[in-house]
């Protein structure tokens, strides 16, 4: 068969393939969009149809010691995973180590992203609005009808604790690889929860169990239960729908705004109100049921590190539970569980105060994003287990033999601004990508993109979840942290600098952090490492280094190529330097004179203004990405995000330096260059981010108090009030509900 009738072939069955995503209901601009991607890829996907299955030698069969993979134990053939990104891609894994045929859906911008490419078969459910694709019910049931798939895995989040969505697979022959319909909606439903988890003799927090109806209602009942209270979806997860209320005025906003991300998110808007526990943990255990009774928990995940109620860093176990503490807590999460016929991987969140009693907060009924820190504590594999399950088999293990191995954390690794509320949404396409995982010894990194793949405005911007494991806690934690300064990102802001200050931070080490570590750590929001004077000297020795190397290589290119001789000029030369730079958030301007030498066998020093020498030691070159020398004995691992002439961008913990470098004949003239005035933005109300405006509450000439809400965006299904940062009067507004904006684009002016 040739390329040409390859192509033909394809085309054709691209054009059934077409007939699945149902052309009336998509439009005819749609249709158009679905045709022109499908026939970029036409000669591909065809390909794919008789190529090998991708290997799986990645698959951490170290890790996964209990209840390993039966090859001989019956299983599905084939499951359709639907969900998109990281999770379909670490459904995938499993499967295949499994031995069983894997479908991916996937959106037409998603059309060549990795869990498409790593699946055995693929099929396009619609365009790239989630509602338009992965919401899509009728389109994923004839997805797994014409795949003859035999069950369906939902991942996390998107359909996953959807009932209607697994009572219609069961309807329809196919199994849901989750717990029972059943199970999902009460579980599903907060108020019905707290009401079974109460019958169960689970703690609960005190509360209001019943459906919020307005503003004023939610006013009058905060006021019965004391403030500080927490408003809440009753459909919720993943931190939407969440608001915490200190006084009438952050009750009012917090219930609007959570209401309206609620049915936003998950199409239920119901509220309810609870008393919210200052300074508490949260501290979550993972259950794991089979259906026929049998039940276990696999210890506890401590996920205290939040912004915005969303998770930052897990670690398992916790440092903060004794033996018996957990096992309660364990005992009544599988206490709940039997309580509603659960029969899956789930997870039983609490609440923890600092007397270690707990609270019942919620109960997942999906895989959680965290899950793989509980993989390396007990060597369970938790994918595996939820296909053993679903198929009817037994728990092949007790209580009895889960265990505690070592230590894990999980870093979630997000393309955001970390110095924007801790993290605002950054968008772009991945320019360089190097995961640490070869580099550094314990890690594992969870991931659906690679080099080139571009993070959208559509989905959530995680890039990666990248877990440590080592025999204690700070094993586990000095791996996180080498992993961390490893982990190359380029064309999208990270969240690298925040997740690496955490993981040095002293309280952080100690284990002494409450769900507000990150605003008591950092009051006036995050921004950006602290550098001490060994540290600064560090960054300075090695752009010193790297400038005197760049310019032996020039003059060395410039002999060879132009006058077609050797270097003329020895190594052992000296290098007369000013290095300097300009903290972006403080703005401090840190300067050094230095002497950068080389000797015949090409060891660096450089001699500081106090006589002092710093011998740095190494093989780099200013080509590479990730430089780890020894300075001083000390070792550092220093990224090169840029170099031109005069100029070095280095990262160092996250933190991208504008280094500039300067010989110490002109560093006199310093002083006569003027450095850029700062401009004032409080007039300004500008876009924290790409999105979506959802509400305008100003117009022109309006009168505004500081602190006032003007506008609200919406970005990754997350609404964010804008405030004003003066009062004064509206001058402009040039944005309307329903407009999409860039980041930095100007909404709201003030006179």
């Amino acid at each position: 068969m040739g390329p040409g009738t390859l192509l033909a072939a394809s085309w054709k069955l691209d054009r059934v393939k077409l007939n699945r995503v149902k052309q009336k209901e998509i439009g005819q601009k749609a249709m158009l969009r679905h045709r022109l991607v499908r026939l970029r890829s036409a000669h591909f996907r065809l390909t794919r149809c008789y190529s090998a299955v991708p290997s799986v030698s990645n698959y951490p069969q170290d890790v996964y010691k209990l209840d390993p993979i039966n090859p001989a134990e019956p299983k599905f053939e084939k499951i359709l995973i639907a969900n998109r990104g990281e999770i379909a891609c670490r459904v995938i894994k499993t499967a295949k180590a499994m031995g069983i045929k894997t479908v991916a859906i996937h959106s037409d911008v998603d059309s060549h992203s990795l869990h498409v490419r790593s699946a055995d078969e693929a099929i396009c459910v619609g365009t790239a609005n989630t509602a338009d694709s992965y919401l899509r019910m009728d389109r994923i049931l004839q997805a797994v009808k014409e795949t003859g798939a035999q069950a369906v895995h939902p991942g996390y989040g998107f359909l996953s604790e959807n009932t209607h969505f697994a009572a219609e697979l069961t309807k329809a022959g196919v199994t849901f690889i989750g717990p029972n319909p059943k199970a999902i909606e009460e579980m599903g439903d907060k108020i019905r929860s707290k009401q079974i988890a109460g019958q169960a003799r689970v703690n609960l927090i005190p509360g209001f169990d019943g459906v919020i109806k307005d503003e004023d209602d939610c006013v009058r009942k905060a006021k019965d239960i004391g403030y500080p209270v927490m408003i809440k979806a009753s459909a919720g997860g993943g931190g939407k729908g969440m608001r915490i209320a200190w006084n009438e005025k952050e009750a009012r906003e917090g219930f609007r705004l959570s209401k309206q991300e609620a049915a936003s998110s998950f199409g239920d808007d119901r509220m309810l109100l609870e008393k919210f526990i200052d300074n508490p943990r949260h501290i979550e255990l993972q259950v794991l049921c089979d259906k026929h009774g049998n039940g276990v928990y696999l210890n506890e995940r401590e996920c205290s590190v939040q912004r915005r109620n969303q998770k930052v860093i897990e670690e398992a176990p916790s440092s903060f539970l004794d033996e018996e503490t957990r096992r309660k807590m364990g005992e009544q999460a599988i206490q709940l569980a039997h309580a509603v016929g659960y029969d899956s991987a789930g997870t039983v969140e609490f609440l923890v105060d600092s007397q270690r009693n707990f609270y019942f907060l919620e109960m997942n009924t999906r895989l959680q994003v965290e899950h793989p820190i509980t993989e390396q504590i007990t060597g369970v594999d938790l994918v595996q287990q939820m296909l053993r399950v679903a198929y009817g088999h037994k728990l092949n293990f007790a209580q009895n033999d889960v265990g505690i191995n070592g230590w894990a954390f999980e870093s979630r690794v997000y393309a955001e601004d970390p110095y924007k509320e801790f993290g605002l949404p950054s968008i772009g396409r991945l320019s360089k990508y190097v995961e640490p995982k070869h580099k550094v010894q314990g890690i594992r990194c969870d991931s659906g993109i690679t080099e080139g793949s571009e993070i959208s405005i559509y989905y959530d911007p995680l890039i990666c979840k990248l877990v440590s494991h080592g025999a204690n806690r700070d094993q586990a934690l000095d791996r996180m942290a080498a992993a961390l300064d490893n982990y190359v990102i380029r064309g999208v802001h990270n969240n690298i600098s925040l997740l690496r200050d955490i993981v040095d931070e002293r309280n952080f080490r100690s284990g002494d952090i409450t769900t507000k570590y990150l605003y008591d750590t950092y009051p006036n929001g995050f921004q950006g490492i602290r550098l001490n004077e060994v540290e600064k000297k560090a960054l300075v020795a090695v752009a010193s280094a790297l400038s005197a190397k760049r310019t032996i290589r020039a003059r060395q290119f410039l002999n060879n190529s132009e006058l077609g001789t050797t270097l003329t000029e020895p190594y052992d030369t000296s290098y007369d330097l000013l290095v300097s730079w300009t903290d972006k958030h403080s703005g401090e301007t840190v300067r050094f004179n230095t002497s950068t030498n080389f000797d015949e066998n090409r060891n660096i020093s450089v001699k500081w203004d106090d006589g002092k020498v710093s011998n740095v030691e190494g093989h780099f070159t200013p080509a590479d990405l990730v430089v780890e020398v020894q300075i001083d004995g000390q070792k550092r691992t220093i990224q090169i995000a840029g170099a031109q002439p005069g100029q070095l961008t280095l990262i160092y913990k996250g933190t991208t330096f504008d280094v500039k470098i300067y010989p110490q004949s002109v560093s006199g003239l310093l002083k006569y260059m003027k450095e850029k005035p700062k401009l004032d933005l409080s007039s300004v109300i500008l876009a924290p981010m790409p999105g979506a405006v959802k509400a305008v509450h100003v117009e022109v000439g309006q009168e505004v108090n500081e602190g006032q809400e003007l506008c609200v965006i919406e970005a990754m299904k997350m609404q964010n009030g804008l405030h004003a940062g003066k009062s004064g009067k509206v001058k402009t507004v040039n944005v309307k509900e329903g407009q999409t904006v860039d980041e930095g684009e100007v909404l709201v002016e003030l006179e």
